[in-house]
């Protein structure tokens, strides 16, 4: 049974852009947690891991196999390790803090919490309002709440990882392969929907990859090759980031599997989008156990 740990695939908007499950993967095994959740309606990690921690109870219980895929690794720390007992903000400093610039944010971090105004990178908008707003509101940094986590079932489960780190060359020409096949598949239309319902543009799925670039083809900012090339970019450079944490971060005695991973030998040119197909797969059974 596949259950999504991908922050994407959680939103049912851009099913080409965020390759959700081609409908092969759907006959092949149930998928949960693919496509569930309004693009206007945001999922932080935590709400993530109490969905995926009631998905696994579940499968548990039914005497079947949950198996997370997808690479985001805050996702699955959360979930394993459990989460800062951050108390809720206060709204008006969220409010201050989400409109300023990154720049001032960060000249404010400096003052008040060093440490991670040193740690994090200057343009990441995120991290710095998220580090900002919570020593603004708690009066502690957020590396000191992040130093008692709770919630985590690591200690539960009989956890069965395996991180795939294929060659890169091969991992980057299927990007690139795969960002050109989705703009023939329908993922201009998939943005310009998105564009047009006008929701608030700091939303996660607002800064999905090739968002920003296929907007500003349809802004005519770009041609349509130039945001091809900008898409693939875009993409490899995600895939770097989540290669290096994946490589890096976990456990070392995860097994790194370092070979081509394409064992059905999928194409990418014709991409399908998820959708809410009634068929069932066979899962694996298991008693207890979950594999990442």
């Amino acid at each position: 049974m596949i259950v999504n740990a991908d922050s994407a695939q959680l939103y049912r908007d851009l099913p080409i852009l965020s390759a959700a499950p081609y409908v092969d993967d759907l006959n092949r095994a149930e998928h949960r947690l693919y496509g569930i959740r309004d693009g206007a309606d945001p999922c932080s990690a935590a709400d993530w891991a109490a969905l995926a921690r009631a998905e696994i109870e579940s499968l548990h219980t039914e005497g079947l196999l949950p198996i997370l895929v997808g690479g985001t690794g805050l996702y699955l720390r959360t979930l394993l390790d459990g989460i800062a007992p951050v108390p809720p903000i206060d709204p008006a400093i969220r409010k201050q803090v989400r409109r300023a610039p990154v720049g001032d944010n960060l000249v404010r971090l400096r003052h008040l919490d060093p440490e991670a105004a040193a740690r994090l990178n200057p343009g990441d908008t995120t991290r710095i309002a998220r580090a900002l707003e919570v020593v603004l509101s708690t009066g502690v940094p957020l590396a000191r709440w992040q130093e008692r986590r709770e919630g985590g079932i690591r200690d539960r489960i009989d956890l069965r990882p395996l991180i795939l780190l294929p060659p890169r060359d091969w991992l980057y020409a299927r990007c690139d392969a795969r960002f050109a096949a989705m703009m023939d598949a329908g993922a201009v239309e998939e943005v310009r929907a998105l564009l047009g319902r006008g929701i608030d543009p700091n939303l996660p799925i607002m800064r999905a990859i090739g968002v920003r670039e296929i907007a500003s083809f349809l802004d005519g900012g770009l041609t349509r090759d130039e945001c091809i090339a900008a898409g693939q970019q875009a993409t490899r450079r995600y895939a770097k980031r989540q290669y290096t944490w994946f490589a890096h971060q976990p456990p070392k005695d995860w097994t790194r599997w370092t070979q081509i991973a394409d064992p059905f030998g999928l194409s990418l040119s014709k991409p399908c989008p998820f959708f809410d197909a009634q068929s069932k797969g066979s899962p694996s059974t298991g008693s207890g156990r979950t594999e990442t």
